[in-house]
């Protein structure tokens, strides 16, 4: 575009400077030459401005205002002339014989800040020039300083590098901010660099400044928590910007450099236009007309230029405050409040003010600021829609749909903004992380609190991680989507001991990652060595994106749940069991509450413990949450109170606990100092001290201090007060622990030592109380009491001061807590709270009912458990059928008949004799296959039975009595020759008879018989039957064992009627069989055993057979009668009679 400029040599070679008059009317110039000229700005080149001349030395700066202009120079005076006229009106000050750096009048023209080569600033009262402020707080020579456009706000530029921003809208200055790092430190003031502008330029809303940085760029400081927001750079602006100026609606930005000079765009910080002319020397300062399109600019040669229209006709105007300029904070004033009678085409319109030379803009614009009608933005512009929109997305918050309460963005606990290219990322009780900008990446450092347990490092970072969280297991970071790169997280855990346990987990193109959290439980043992495995595992990683979802991940990067998150993220802090989540569950209100909600979920199984508001004020938000000492969630919020959940165990009861308010600390009384918690340990608020209106911590790193917790209790007594606040707090602390235990604990030693020292303060309490006579106070104390041995000293108190009402019922109060334990009803009130939380069964439909309807299920509706299978195989062994039915209408001894060949041999329950190791000869086996026991239908025709049971009982075939027989058939097929290595085990009953045993002795215990009578019945009976009912044969008369004869007439009837006699005896008593012939074998015992076998007609009768050798035992020469016998050959069978 074509550049029309004027160009007027007005000063020497040298510093210049330049201001224009408030109606940009005139324009002051000053330089090196002493003098100050007044330039007409209507008038072009052909002028001869009229000089003012009272200054010594060289002008340094010049400032005007409604009613006058001031210059300062290095002669040391500070000097005020009349507006558009080079008449003085006086000297305002003098700074002693220092050089004058900048002089800056406030907006309404009361005041000035006069800067010099000292590190002190004074602001000095135009109406009264006594009243003069110093501000101290810079090291080096202060540069510049500039006020803001309608606060009482001041901003001074030092050669120390610093940026100071200073409050004095109370008798006594405040430093609000100081901001290093930005700002080159010149310590020689005789350079060229020193006298470059460095102002912080206010921007006319008010809301952000902008400042020419060492780097050559120009940043923009936000005023809400004086971070660097954004910069404007272009490559054709090259070496040190030397000047900056901002038009009047605040919609352009003019830098000049020495590659020349710029115009930028203030809202979308795009470079417009730049001075097309050649600069012949560097500029000093420059500024832009406040009432046409003009850029004007001094430089080094001592050359004024006015370059007219530097802002093209199809561009927005630099002066015009039009609706398109949104970011320009305009009063307005009120109109009338129109009434029923007033006509609607008649528009009421303020008188004009007569246009006067040196009128001030703000009069032009109709705006009077000292008129209360007048309506001030007093918001920062909180009220503009589209301008706040702009500014919160690109700080990541929300717009709200009523936008009174702005809405807290999401923020990430213990990370602070980046200052001088170094910021906080983490800062928490288990360490630090430190990260320090280098323009192409990024240093991260981690340093630990407790370097035992873990070891300290740094790395490299290329991706500008914007997230961190610091957990007991790891370190988690994350970064957002940038170009082509998706944006992901990486965990890095503390412990070495396996190969690549660092991982990373990567989200989808356009997902941003909202917050993050580390959790995991403590390490018992050092993760520095290499060798060192702990089977906690790797802790728990949480992160929430843009997409409304809450993902749940282990130390190990497993997927484990994706959760849908409710409202508006805000914020999150994970512990060793859970994670707390704050979020917004709609919109902010109007009264100013931020409308916040906390949900407290578990890591085993991702449900909702805890959800509940969060405590906050009206017109305040969160500023921190984090984890206790003991593993409670805690939260601080901005008017400086801590809460604590200290029943968080407890599903859907905990509430917030306020334990510490801030306000109140006698430390902070007459300090202007704030707290920047780090965490909470036992009875200490860890946390870092700022001073002023600091808002973060800075470099370097701050000490944490320890500030007691004391809950905000409205008592003053000296006595009582600090006893009762001491109390509650214990107990929170001792409720926490225990609600920390198992099911089945109910104290720990340490408990019991802390509720000991508790029930003494407890008795002090009582004491005072009843010396007091305050009786209803002392029982209540005493109902607080843990231990029931600390009611007897309480007892003792009361009886002390003779109070025999309140000893009566303490000793009641003891025997209640006597008779209920007391830690017993703590636990069964946790268990009765679990069960209330059991989960809920799934549903059953009823079973369908026999009447009327089939009992087959229908299709989809069977939820009755599969059907048993049936394996034969796998059953316990039991007898079969066929020889139960045999012995309900035979003896026992018949199917041992059937099973050895009709011996009669059996155990007895007596120690083995001597000779039971049995000695038999090859030839006996014959005679005893043929034993006429496998025909036993004689013998059963003599006890009644049938032809047809003796026919089936002969035709069975005949075993082996040696051969090993299945276990299953262990009753019919038993080797009686069989041994085992343990002679002497004892005989046990078999299971295959165990039911009909246990039913027989079940029988005996309703009719007890004594054992010694019974052998006496025994030895008197002078008649005995044998294992098959039949008499006995008469004994041999050589007997070698001395056993009684039986008479040979004796007929077996007689044997008979006599067992029919005592069959009606005997039918409630069932005898015990004989001793099962499986484990016989496996016992293999030789010894003898009395057996009563249960006939058929239920009598009992004893057999008493000795195991001895055959060839001893049988004797040829004393038959056996047998009755009705037509075998020829049979075994001889020699029973005792007694």
């Amino acid at each position: 575009m074509p550049t029309k400029a004027f160009v007027n040599p007005a000063h020497g070679p040298g510093n210049t400077c330049l201001a224009f008059s408030p109606d940009g009317s005139r324009l002051y110039t000053g330089g090196a030459d002493t003098l100050v000229r007044i330039w007409d700005t209507s008038l072009g080149e052909d002028q001869e401005p009229p000089c003012a001349m009272e200054a010594n030395e060289e002008v340094t700066t010049i400032a005007a205002s409604s009613g006058s202009w001031l210059s300062g120079s290095k002669d040391s005076d500070v000097r005020q002339y009349e507006s558009g006229k080079p008449n003085l009106l006086g000297l305002v000050t003098n700074t002693a014989g220092i050089a004058v750096r900048c002089v800056a009048a406030d907006p309404k023209g009361k005041r000035v800040a006069v800067t010099s080569d000292e590190p002190r600033v004074g602001v000095v009262d135009l109406e009264d020039i006594t009243r003069m402020v110093i501000l101290e707080g810079h090291t080096k020579a202060v540069r510049r300083a500039t006020w803001h456009p309608s606060s009482p706000l001041l901003t001074t530029c030092g050669a120390d590098g610093k940026i100071i921003a200073w409050d004095l809208s109370g008798d006594t200055p405040k430093q609000e901010k100081v901001i290093e790092g930005l700002l080159p430190a010149v310590a020689d003031s005789d350079a060229p660099e020193f006298n470059y502008d460095c102002s912080a330029l206010w921007h006319t809303s008010g809301q952000y400044f902008f400042v020419a940085t060492r780097t050559h760029e120009i940043a923009t400081i936000s005023r809400a928590d004086w971070s660097k927001s954004s910069t404007l750079s272009d490559d054709a602006c090259t070496g040190d910007i030397t000047a900056l100026a901002l038009s009047h609606n605040g919609v352009y930005l003019a830098a000049a450099s020495k590659s020349g000079i710029f115009i930028w765009s203030t809202q979308n910080r795009r470079m417009l236009f730049r001075y097309q002319g050649a600069l012949n020397a560097p500029i000093t300062q420059m500024a832009f007309s406040p009432s046409k399109n003009l850029l004007a600019w001094t430089d080094t040669a001592g050359d004024l230029t006015r370059w007219s229209d530097p802002i093209p006709s199809s561009a927005p105007d630099p002066v015009k405050i039009s609706v398109g300029t949104n970011s320009v904070t305009v009063p307005v004033k009120r109109k009338g409040t129109p009434t029923l009678f007033d006509d609607d085409n008649v528009i009421t319109s303020r008188a004009e003010k007569p246009n006067r030379g040196d009128a001030d803009l703000e009069e032009d614009l109709g705006i009077d600021i000292d008129n209360d009608d007048w309506i001030l933005d007093d918001m920062d512009g909180a009220l503009n829609d589209d301008g706040e929109a702009k500014r919160l997305a690109n700080e990541g918050g929300v717009k709200e749909m009523v936008s009174v309460t702005k809405a807290q963005p999401a923020f990430q606990p213990g990370s602070t903004p980046m200052d001088n290219k170094k910021r906080y990322l983490a800062y928490n009780m288990v360490g630090v992380i430190e990260v320090t900008d280098q323009d192409t990446h990024h240093i991260v450092n981690v340093e630990f609190h407790d370097r035992s347990l873990r070891k300290s490092y740094h790395f490299t970072d290329h991706f500008r991680y914007d997230l961190a969280s610091l957990g007991e297991r790891g370190a988690l970071y994350a970064c957002q989507p940038e170009a082509e790169h998706a944006a992901h997280i990486i965990y890095k855990p503390y412990g070495t001991w396996a190969s690549q346990s660092e991982w990373t987990y990567e989200l989808p193109k356009g997902t941003r990652i909202l917050g993050i959290a580390a959790g995991g439980a403590p390490p018992s043992k050092s993760l520095r060595d290499k060798s060192d495995i702990d089977i906690g595992g790797q802790g728990h990683v949480v992160l929430a994106t843009s997409d409304g979802e809450l993902i749940f991940l282990t130390g190990s990067g497993v997927e484990r749940a994706c959760l849908s998150m409710p409202g508006d993220f805000v914020t999150m802090v994970a512990g060793s069991e859970w994670v707390f989540m704050i979020s917004r569950d709609g919109s902010t209100t109007m009264d100013g509450s931020q409308n916040l909600t906390g949900r407290l979920i578990k890591f085993d199984d991702f449900c909702v413990l805890q959800k509940d508001a969060l405590p906050i004020p009206k017109r305040h938000t969160v500023k921190w949450v984090g984890v206790t000492e003991e593993g409670a969630p805690a939260l601080y919020d901005s008017s400086g109170v801590l809460h604590i959940m200290p029943r968080f165990r407890i599903p859907m009861s905990a509430t917030w606990m306020r334990v510490l308010d801030t306000n109140k600390l006698e430390r902070r009384e007459g300090k202007d100092e704030s707290y920047w918690p780090v965490g909470v340990a036992g009875d200490a608020f860890m946390c870092l001290i700022l001073k002023g209106r600091q808002a973060h911590p800075g470099f370097p790193r701050p000490l944490i201090q320890e500030l007691p917790i004391r809950f905000p209790f409205k008592r003053t007594d000296p006595k009582e007060a600090l006893l009762e606040e001491h109390f509650a707090r214990e107990t929170m602390q001792l409720d926490i622990l225990r609600d920390g235990l198992g099911e089945d604990e109910l104290t720990t030693d340490t408990l019991a030592s802390r509720e000991l020292a508790l029930d003494k303060e407890l008795i002090q309490l009582i004491q005072h109380a009843c010396k007091t006579d305050r009786l209803a106070r002392a029982l209540d104390l005493a109902r607080l009491l843990h231990l029931t041995p600390s009611f007897d000293m309480a007892i003792k108190v009361a009886g002390f001061y003779h109070l025999l009402g309140l000893q009566e019922k303490l000793e009641a109060l003891k025997a209640d807590r006597a008779a209920d334990d007391r830690l017993e009803g703590l636990r069964n009130r946790r268990r009765a709270l679990a069960d209330d939380f059991a989960p809920v069964p799934a549903m059953r439909l009823p079973a369908a009912s026999s009447a009327g309807q089939s009992s087959r299920p229908k299709a989809f509706q069977d939820f009755r458990p599969p059907p048993a299978l049936h394996r034969p195989g796998l059953e316990r062994a039991t007898p079969s059928s066929e020889a139960m039915a045999r012995g309900n209408t035979d003896t026992q001894m018949t199917d041992d008949a059937t099973a050895y060949g009709g011996s009669t041999q059996t155990d007895t329950w007596g120690s083995p004799s001597s000779d039971s190791k049995r000695k038999r000869p090859l030839d006996e086996e014959p005679s005893r296959a043929s034993s006429p026991g496998f025909d036993s239908g004689p013998k059963r025709r003599a006890l009644g039975d049938s032809a047809s049971t003796a026919r089936t009982a002969a035709a069975q075939p005949r075993s082996n009595p040696f051969a090993r027989k299945p276990a299953v058939d262990a009753n019919n097929n038993r080797n009686p020759f069989s041994r085992s290595a343990d002679a002497n085990k004892s005989v046990h009953k078999s299971e295959s008879f165990f039911t009909k045993v246990d039913a027989a002795e079940t029988e005996k215990t309703k009719r007890p018989v004594q054992a010694k009578s019974k052998q006496k019945e025994k030895k008197e009976t002078a008649r005995q039957t044998t294992l098959f009912g039949l008499p006995p044969a008469p004994p041999p008369e050589k007997n070698p064992k001395g056993r009684p004869k039986k008479k040979a007439g004796t007929p077996a009837g007689d044997s008979q009627d006599t067992a029919a006699a005592a069959a009606q005896e005997s039918q409630t008593e069932t005898q015990t069989t004989e001793v099962a012939m499986d484990e016989s074998q496996d016992a293999g015992d030789t010894q003898v055993e009395d057996t009563q076998v249960e006939e058929p007609s239920q009598v009992p009768t004893e057999v008493e057979t000795q195991q001895t050798d055959v060839m001893d035992t049988e004797d040829p020469g004393s038959p056996i009668e047998w009755p009705d016998s037509p075998e020829p050959r049979k075994r001889e069978l020699e029973v005792a009679a007694g």
